[in-house]
């Protein structure tokens, strides 16, 4: 209930926000805050595992990628051509498929927009648990190369694949009808409906995350992430909730993939790309690796500056510098950033460096 309350303030914020867009005729922007919702989903997700489980990952991209990937296959590759088969009379009598038409009048049969959704988020939760065995035995900068080789595999297979449209991705991806008057889509009629959808999805998630962080499993993952070994001594398996929240934070990147897709309309390899981990883990850095609503706060920012095309061409380097200066100054987080007090102890550890040297 403590968190359930805790997350009102940002939901009367999310009403103001569309108020204030509303009086002063910029709904337009309500389409960039839509989207940074989904991308936040992935990004608190994974600020549970860097900053509670102490796991880094460099592959996030790929569980949304995977996500997303997935349902837009599922949803617009016809499986008429199969339709004698014993698994399509199966799903079909299961009523996970659909008829429609493509852009040409052809009929095509697909699978439902929540058939294709639970099986993407499956595929990501089961991947996630065959990477995460034998990856999180690792530490560090090993831990982070391994995934990092998880997030490039995932590229790769969506760029080469026809299934996948190869470096065309994938378009005409349909809307995702949730329950009647709830349509995830790109349609402007629907634009007012996506943004309190996104928002509302992004509340659960936070709602959810911070009743795991208040709980055992809370407690027993700042164990972990203080040193495991300790964790060990004290009774904590320490592979099974490693495993657990890698999986977690894999699901929310997956759910985020989805339902982002479905919105736009359709995925390109680039939301798989390496930079857009990178990316993922430097708004959790500046967030604080510890601190959710830091995080969700520098995602929701950082994100709907980048969508709005404010970094321009040098969106990725604007991206590397913010990581590289929160590293130097702020290491816990923007939230905690005290400049003067940092520029000072940097210059001094700078000198005391430079007179080691002369000596």
């Amino acid at each position: 209930m403590k968190n359930l309350l805790s997350v009102l303030p940002l939901l009367v914020l999310v009403i103001g926000v569309h108020l204030l867009t509303s009086a002063t005729d910029t709904m337009y922007y309500l389409t960039q805050m839509t989207m940074s919702a989904y991308y936040s989903l992935l990004i608190i997700g994974l600020c549970v595992l860097m900053g509670y489980a102490g796991q880094i990952s460099l592959g996030h991209a790929g569980f949304f990628a995977i996500g997303g990937y997935l349902s837009a296959a599922l949803t617009t590759h016809s499986l008429l051509a199969f339709k004698d088969t014993a698994l399509v009379r199966l799903l079909d009598s299961a009523g996970m498929l659909m008829s429609g038409q493509d852009l040409y009048g052809e009929a095509l049969l697909v699978v439902t927009p929540w058939a294709a959704c639970a099986v993407a988020v499956s595929t990501a939760a089961v991947i996630a648990v065959f990477i995460g065995i034998p990856v999180l035995k690792l530490k560090g900068h090993y831990l982070a190369m391994a995934t990092l080789g998880f997030g490039i595999i995932i590229y790769r297979v969506a760029l080469a694949l026809e299934y996948f449209g190869e470096a065309d991705g994938i378009s005409e991806v349909p809307a995702f009808v949730l329950l009647p008057g709830l349509v995830v889509s790109g349609d402007f009629s629907d634009r007012v409906v996506n943004y309190y959808i996104a928002w509302g999805l992004l509340l659960i998630g936070m709602v959810l995350l911070l009743n795991l962080i208040d709980s055992r499993v809370g407690r027993a993952l700042r164990g972990i992430h203080g040193s495991d070994e300790a964790a060990d001594a004290m009774g904590v398996n320490t592979s099974r909730f490693k495993l657990q929240t890698f999986v977690l934070s894999a699901v929310f990147a997956a759910i985020a993939g989805v339902f982002l897709t479905h919105y736009n309309g359709g995925i390109g390899p680039s939301e798989a790309g390496v930079m857009k981990s990178v990316r993922y883990v430097a708004i959790v850095a500046v967030g604080g690796m510890a601190h959710l609503w830091g995080t969700l706060l520098m995602g929701i920012i950082l994100n709907f500056l980048s969508l709005r095309g404010v970094f321009g061409s040098y969106d990725d380097a604007v991206f590397g510098l913010i990581l590289i200066v929160i590293m130097l100054f702020a290491p816990n987080g923007i939230l905690s950033l005290n400049i003067r007090h940092r520029i000072k102890q940097f210059i001094k550890r700078d000198k005391q460096n430079s007179e080691r040297e002369e000596k």
